[in-house]
C-alpha cells in the first residue's frame, strides 16, 4: 500500500483516539446517543462521510499534481 494511505490511516487513528482519551464521559454519551439513531440515518451519515473523504482526497490529489 502507498505510504500516503498508511499516513492517512495513522492520522485517523490519532484523531479518533483523542475523544476517549481526553473526554471519556462525553465520548461515551455521544456513542450511546448514536446507538439509538435509526439505521437509515446512520447509513446517510456514513455515506456523507465517505463522499466528503473522497472529495477531500480528490482535491488534494489534484492540487499536488
Amino acid at each position: 500500500m502507498n505510504t500516503t494511505i498508511w499516513m492517512a490511516l495513522a492520522l485517523v487513528l490519532v484523531l479518533e483516539g483523542l475523544g476517549p482519551m481526553f473526554l471519556p464521559r462525553v465520548w461515551r454519551r455521544m456513542i450511546l446517543s448514536m446507538a439509538q439513531l435509526p439505521d437509515r440515518l446512520l447509513h446517510r451519515f456514513g455515506g456523507g462521510l465517505v463522499v466528503a473523504g473522497v472529495v477531500i482526497y480528490y482535491m488534494i490529489a489534484a492540487h499536488s499534481s
